[in-house]
């Protein structure tokens, strides 16, 4: 699960992210109002930490402007400002919840995780890429709503990357996540089960391969920036 994390008290920000990503989540942290929208509107995250005072535009700017472009992901509004009126705006105009600051890190956790839960039951269990579909419920996968035949090791790879789309994923993390086991550099197991997951599942829209390459790094199925 990604959380966009928009903050621009540095030392916050990143006490955040090395705590969440303990928790197993992915962060992605913005330090100002402008580079946060721009990720906001172009990837996907399943919660979206949203400070109010932020240099370039504020929070509520970039609430109201993400829920006028039709993007209901969640915001949960971290904040110093307390006060009842700053509570009700942040609602009025698309909030998911509301903590200020200073809050304790289990309750930020299990406020977000809430979110995840009351979020479309659909995002949680049905996740698309182009005509790619897998459903996280039957893990069965559907291409152009023909069934792709997936051993339980292709399937929780192909989740995994899926869960992450637009996200490069290094081969360590995939060792990590899908195998359960620390990461061996001379091993090749997950080019293997790359190659056969391209192979089942066919090319992207584009006709390039839908999970593509990073040199270097790893793999990654969307966009790569």
């Amino acid at each position: 699960m990604k959380i966009l994390l928009i903050e621009d008290e540095e030392k916050v920000a990143n006490f955040l992210q090395t705590a969440l990503e303990e928790e197993d989540f992915k962060v992605e942290i913005a330090m100002d109002g402008n580079t946060g929208f721009e990720l906001a509107q172009a990837n996907e995250y399943s919660v979206i930490l949203l400070d109010l005072m932020l240099p370039g535009r504020d929070g509520f700017s970039i609430l109201r402007e993400l829920r006028e472009l039709k993007i209901f992901t969640p915001v949960l509004i971290l904040t110093a400002r307390s006060e009842i009126k700053d509570k009700v705006e942040g609602f009025e105009i698309g909030a998911d919840d509301y903590l200020s600051k200073p809050f304790s890190f289990e309750e930020l956790t299990a406020r977000i995780k809430a979110l995840i839960r009351r979020s479309d039951p659909e995002l949680s269990t049905v996740i698309r890429f182009e005509d790619l579909e897998l459903d996280t419920v039957a893990h069965v996968a559907r291409r152009n709503n023909k069934i792709i035949e997936l051993t339980i090791k292709e399937y929780e790879l192909l989740e995994f990357l899926m869960r992450n789309k637009n996200t490069p994923i290094t081969r360590e993390e995939i060792t990590q996540k899908v195998w359960k086991q620390n990461y061996q550099n001379d091993s090749n197991i997950i080019d293997v089960y790359i190659k056969r997951l391209r192979s089942k599942i066919g090319p992207s829209s584009d006709k390039q391969n839908l999970i593509k390459s990073i040199r270097g790094m790893g793999y990654v199925i969307g966009k790569v920036e």
